[in-house]
């Protein structure tokens, strides 16, 4: 027989570095088992935000599973800026070039709502262009 799902949260936490706490208390689950085993999952991604999505059954058990790091997270880390611009459609606090871009969007394709590398660089620029990050090559459409 299935076991009975109670809930189903998604979370983010750094990688290496999830600790017990008021978000995984919520879900009813054995904090410290997953804990442990989230923070082995993740002894690679060491320094990343790690999305992952917890799914917490009755009888306390859980499953859970990682996502790739938000777009944002990438974009920052790969500019090495601290974050994007205040007033994005005025300021630009950084540029990034295409080559750039097809890199975090082959990243992040497993995760997306595409298969299409094109689209999913879309995606990417979306991103960019909200934290204020100006786009090589591409002309700023004004409104």
């Amino acid at each position: 027989m299935a076991k009975k799902i109670k809930r189903i949260a998604k979370l983010e936490f750094m990688a290496m570095k999830a600790k017990p706490g008021a978000e995984l208390a919520s879900l009813g689950i054995n904090m410290p088992q997953f804990t442990q085993q989230f923070n082995d999952a993740t002894k690679e991604r060491a320094g990343e935000v790690v999305p992952v999505i917890i799914t917490a059954y009755d009888d306390k058990s859980f499953d859970f599973i990682l996502k790739t790091a938000p777009t944002a997270f990438k974009i920052k880390q790969l500019l090495n800026i601290q974050k994007g611009a205040q007033k994005s459609g005025t300021e630009v606090v950084a540029t990034i070039s295409q080559s750039q871009i097809k890199e975090i969007a082959e990243y992040k394709l497993p995760d997306l709502n595409t298969d299409n590398i094109e689209a999913a660089m879309r995606i990417v620029e979306g991103t960019a262009k909200n934290m204020g990050v100006k786009i090589e090559g591409k002309e700023e459409v004004s409104k």
